[in-house]
């Protein structure tokens, strides 16, 4: 399968200044790491893990360049971030091409038991339909009107981003492995490649296209949104010189 040549690709440019600008190079006290992070660490400052940004910058990158492949072939991206401040970040991401998010709650199963979260989208669809017949909504009591209309917006919160998914995505792009991690192992179990922001506390193990940075700062996941912004942008380009069915998938 031909691959765009990454000298095509218009990708942002990442530079150390604005990663240090936006904090993306703090990591945890000391106390609270992962030793399995240790190549990506540079060094402690005030008992704070220090990213080696040298190599954060490389990686990122290469984070990139399998974001833009996949939306260059027209693949599907799910963006997952269910800490409050990554919530409207994944949304706003994922509405860019039509793609896919979780921001609320991962519920088990949502990958690895597609039938079960098939059923949610169902009777959230059933609910709507329900809702918007006036002839049918009418009968309903206050208290009966108000219980539904509570279903759906619990059903809407933590299913509404993947409502036509239809399957598994082509790449999972998780903002906190470690508190997303239900979601990196089922994507794991299917063979999905998993781009992550892995700070100094987590596993890399997991995760397909590390990104060494701070997970927690609004500054560096703003910095990492635009630069996914800009790289979804660029590859939709793409996306009328490279068929559908050439989907890039890791197998």
């Amino acid at each position: 399968m031909e691959v765009e040549p990454e000298d095509k690709m218009n990708l942002p440019e990442i530079k150390i200044e604005d990663l240090l600008e936006s904090g993306v190079h703090f990591g945890h006290n000391v106390r609270r790491w992962n030793p399995k992070m240790s190549q990506y660490i540079y060094g402690v400052r005030k008992n704070i893990h220090i990213f080696d940004l040298r190599i954060t910058v490389d990686l990122l990158n290469n984070a990139l360049i399998k974001v833009h492949e996949t939306i260059s072939r027209s693949g599907k991206i799910l963006f997952v971030g269910t800490k409050k401040q990554c919530e409207d970040t994944v949304k706003e991401l994922a509405s860019i091409k039509n793609n896919f998010f979780v921001n609320k709650r991962w519920l088990g199963g949502t990958l690895t038991n597609w039938n079960t979260i098939s059923n949610s989208i169902k009777r959230l669809e059933e609910i709507e339909n329900f809702l918007n017949d006036e002839s049918s909504s009418r009968n309903l009591s206050k208290k009966e009107l108000l219980d539904i209309s509570r279903e759906r917006q619990k059903l809407d919160l933590n299913i509404g981003g993947i409502r036509k998914l239809n399957g598994k995505p082509d790449l999972l792009v998780v903002f906190d492995v470690l508190k997303d991690r239900i979601a990196v192992l089922e994507a794991k179990k299917l063979n999905i490649p998993v781009v992550g922001i892995v700070d100094s506390n987590a596993d890399p193990d997991l995760i397909d296209y590390v990104i060494p940075g701070n997970d927690d700062a609004l500054r560096s996941i703003n910095l990492y949104k635009k630069y996914f912004i800009e790289t979804i942008e660029d590859a939709s380009n793409f996306e009328d010189i490279n068929p559908k069915d050439e989907v890039s998938k890791d197998k």
